[in-house]
């Protein structure tokens, strides 16, 4: 009899250790590292991915990414890396924690001129920028957009002449550490002008906008990968195929995100 309830026993923990396993492995949590600027298309994007798979929960660390390729070069875990700059990216190659062949350029992206709602300062015109005594807020230069935006304005330099930059530039009141920032100070009546995302811009209908026509303009091409210590390598992977997919996509372009 006592060998009998030995063996209940034994059977009963071995049973109660399958369901505590099972139980584990059908919950997973997916980290995305993604650039400031995919906020509120990835905020969507995350939420159709686990209605599709009920017992995923995604996260997502939204920063520059810049920052965001430092935090995981200092050991920070994540699943999936969405840059704003190709640069970043390398860097991550290099170094070893993504694989070459696994980033994919998944969309692009260009730059426009934000204002505040009651434009006080009276900008009309992308050369308005070199006017003295306006109040002008970019990213910083490290920051992808910040990069972009001085690009944009050499281009500006090359086509306006008279130190256009150099004027523009003199009326830099702040350098952001990420492109929401930009926008945060311009709808707070805190600069005058930005240059950020035409995506930010169709995220925030409360601001005034100036086009950068194609000529002056930078395209930002943003890639997407698994990083190689992964503890959800599958699910990363799927969830790179959703953004890529025809519903992800469209989700991207509703947000004002332009095709790979």
């Amino acid at each position: 009899m006592k060998h009998f309830l030995s063996i209940i026993l034994l059977l009963g923990i071995s049973l109660t250790g399958c369901t505590s396993t099972n139980t584990k492995s059908e919950t997973q949590t997916l980290t995305v590292f993604a650039a400031t600027s995919l906020t509120d298309a990835f905020t969507e994007i995350g939420s159709n991915f686990e209605a599709k798979n009920p017992n995923v929960t995604v996260t997502f660390n939204f920063a520059g990414s810049q920052a965001l390729r430092t935090q995981i070069e200092e050991g920070a875990p994540a699943d999936v890396f969405a840059s704003a700059s190709s640069k970043e990216m390398e860097t991550l190659i290099t170094n070893k924690f993504v694989i070459k062949e696994s980033s994919r350029i998944f969309l692009s992206n260009q730059l426009v001129v934000i204002l505040p709602a009651d434009n006080s300062a009276g900008i009309d015109s992308l050369e308005d920028l070199a006017t003295s005594g306006i109040k002008i807020v970019l990213a910083a230069e490290e920051v992808p957009v910040g990069n972009y935006a001085h690009q944009s304005l050499d281009l500006m330099n090359d086509s306006f002449g008279n130190n256009f930059k150099d004027k523009a530039l003199a009326n830099v009141v702040s350098n952001e550490d990420n492109v929401k920032q930009v926008v945060a100070k311009v709808q707070l009546g805190e600069a005058d002008a930005g240059i950020v995302y035409t995506s930010d811009a169709v995220a925030s209908s409360d601001l005034k906008t100036i086009e950068i026509p194609v000529e002056l303009n930078v395209i930002a091409k943003y890639p997407i990968a698994p990083l190689v210590e992964s503890a959800n390598a599958n699910l990363a992977k799927e969830f790179i195929e959703y953004v890529l997919s025809a519903e992800g996509q469209a989700i991207l372009q509703k947000w004002g995100f332009g095709s790979p």
